[in-house]
């Protein structure tokens, strides 16, 4: 069960998961990735504070192993590693455990 529990260090709730893992909000299950933060400059050369948003994608991507299709929400960079190394293999290097995405 995930339930939320309050994070001194942000100042917020977050999502706890069964693993003691908790998730920041903001941040992608899978990725980690998170919007980066800039500004946008004129011609003129005022600046106007923006977000530089990850590429997310929604994915279905089939796992031999469980015999199953797996919805995951990757970047496109991600996708590209996925197909070249394979998603068990992907999270293995992340530390991220399967059962995480069922």
């Amino acid at each position: 069960m995930r339930d939320m529990v309050y994070h001194p260090a942000i100042a917020s709730y977050c999502q706890n998961t069964n693993e003691g893992n908790v998730i920041m909000p903001g941040r992608r299950k899978i990725t980690g990735t998170k919007p980066l933060f800039g500004q946008s400059r004129s011609k003129a050369f005022n600046t106007t504070k923006r977000q530089f948003k990850p590429n997310l994608q929604n994915k279905r991507i089939y796992v031999p192993e469980l015999d199953r299709w797996v919805r995951v929400k990757v970047t496109a960079k991600e996708i590209k590693t996925i197909d070249k190394i394979g998603l068990l293999e992907f999270l293995k290097r992340r530390n991220i455990p399967l059962k995480s995405l069922l």
